[in-house]
């Protein structure tokens, strides 16, 4: 019996060979400044996080719309989410789970748990840690 497209959900809907990732770039976790960096057709068995983190680096060096962006020190990944998954409250990064974290450049997207359709946050690990201490946002507005 064959499946009708709308009834395949998205993290298998493409093979872990041509994988849609989303990348929160995290400027400013205060004011939250963030912008998505959408990648098409990463192969997850062969693409490192340290492969990831420089693709990330790369778009943000060449692409106009990524100016603000180009003096962020950037040198963390974590999971936000994956299709499916539940969503954290928290608009700019999930505070949860900090064995999220990928810390190994070495591994696989593949084998860190990515799918298609996970999203991940790419941020500076000091601030990230300066945020959880106090995750208070600065913009906003009288009440």
């Amino acid at each position: 019996m064959d499946q009708h497209p709308s009834d395949i959900l998205e993290n298998v809907a493409l093979p872990n060979t041509e994988a849609t990732i989303t990348v929160r770039v995290i400027k400013s976790f205060e004011y939250r400044t963030e912008r998505n960096l959408v990648l098409h057709k990463l192969n997850l068995p062969v693409t490192m996080v340290g492969d990831l983190k420089n693709i990330a680096k790369e778009a943000i060096q060449s692409g106009p719309p990524w100016k603000p962006y180009r003096n962020a020190a950037l040198d963390t990944l974590k999971v936000y989410t994956k299709a499916h998954g539940s969503k954290t409250s928290n608009l700019i990064i999930n505070l949860d789970h900090d064995e999220w974290i990928l810390d190994d450049d070495n591994k696989t997207l593949a084998e860190v748990g990515f799918e298609n359709e996970t999203e991940v946050s790419f941020f500076n690990s000091e601030a990230y840690q300066k945020y959880k201490l106090n995750p208070e946002i600065c913009w906003d507005g009288p009440n």
